[in-house]
């Protein structure tokens, strides 16, 4: 494993990080498709052993028990100082006020919960999980930015938001002085790359990776156009995905599709490889977090790796990308026009 730095910050990180939404008690939240402890302890070992030391979590995700099963895990398998563990916090945890959100009170709160379920004395990348908009953005700069100074944090992370949101966290942590997020944890993959039209190129010149959420477009790109599978997952996050992909875009997505078959099989890889092996190549992209279900899933994402696509494929895998009509609510042709004259070269071009 070749460890890469996390933006320009000093920390290494594999450049494939465990996505631990995967892992919790059934009867704690997702009950159909999270892996409890008994089956996720396995997957976590074997993620260790392939060289990952980077592993993602949320305090939402199966209400805290993602983080308990990931920090016994950890503790067990690894030598504490050369993992990388990343938690979140945002969402509602209990109900009732300051349960939720990013007031001073509900980051103090929710960050010894986490140590607690994490069974650690520090977090290495703590991320808002998404913005919060009923508080001052101050507030929660510098009650994170507190948490660095603290020692209970060592570094910040954001989570998908519009650019000029983040653009204008980043310059108010200048401007006080408070710690900087060295992170967006975005939406990004060969199906949906409308993160290319602000977003990545402010992280590209701030200098703030990116950790990848839903590389592989919640499997789509792991299969077939055409393969009628479908998972656990699939069946009960179908309304959610149906408003990441929708079928609008269906004979752009199925040509992809296609492509990313025919790449695969002209290497004698997967789909799945091929799809990250395109991620790697993108700039900023720091890690793709893969929901390990499967070692057969870990081992495809760390076999990625070793992947080198050539200049004429990833050029045939983009080109049949068409705008997202829904981006943001943008659906006027002049406007989209602006766009692509504001950032030539990437998706809009």
């Amino acid at each position: 494993m070749q460890y890469i730095k996390l933006g320009t910050t000093g920390l290494d990180v594999s450049p494939i990080a465990v996505g631990a939404m995967t892992y919790g008690e059934p009867d704690r939240g997702h009950p159909v498709w999270s892996k409890g402890e008994q089956e996720a302890r396995p997957l976590i070992r074997h993620a260790l052993e392939a060289g990952i030391n980077f592993f993602d979590t949320a305090n939402l995700y199966s209400n805290g028990s993602s983080e308990e099963i990931l920090g016994r895990a950890l503790k067990d398998f690894a030598d504490r100082d050369a993992v990388v563990i990343a938690t979140k916090l945002r969402h509602p945890m209990r109900p009732g006020p300051n349960g939720r959100g990013l007031s001073r009170k509900a980051v103090m709160t929710e960050v010894e919960h986490s140590l607690r379920r994490l069974g650690t004395d520090h977090i290495d990348l703590y991320q808002i999980h998404r913005n919060d908009h009923t508080t001052p953005l101050e507030e929660t700069l510098e009650a994170l930015s507190d948490l660095v100074k603290s020692g209970k944090v060592r570094y910040l992370g954001a989570s998908s938001m519009p650019a000029w949101e983040f653009a204008k966290a980043l310059h108010l942590q200048k401007q006080h002085g408070w710690a900087r997020f060295v992170s967006m944890q975005n939406h990004y993959n060969l199906l949906a790359r409308e993160e290319e039209r602000e977003m990545i190129p402010l992280c590209l010149d701030e200098g703030v990776g990116t950790l990848v959420w839903s590389p592989l477009a919640r499997g789509r790109l792991a299969r077939a156009w055409d393969d009628a599978r479908s998972t656990a997952r699939s069946e009960t996050d179908g309304a959610y995905a149906d408003t990441l992909y929708s079928p609008a875009e269906e004979a752009s997505n199925r040509a992809i599709t296609d492509t990313v078959g025919r790449v695969a099989d002209a290497h004698g890889v997967s789909r799945a490889q091929v799809a990250l092996a395109w991620l790697r190549g993108r700039p900023v992209v720091t890690a793709p977090l893969v929901g390990a279900g499967s070692v057969r899933q870990i081992d495809e994402a760390v076999a990625s790796l070793d992947l080198e696509l050539a200049d004429d494929e990833v050029r045939a895998l983009e080109a049949p990308y068409t705008p997202r009509h829904d981006w943001q609510g943008v659906s006027d042709e002049a406007e989209l026009d602006a766009i692509r004259r504001r950032v030539p070269g990437m998706a809009l071009a």
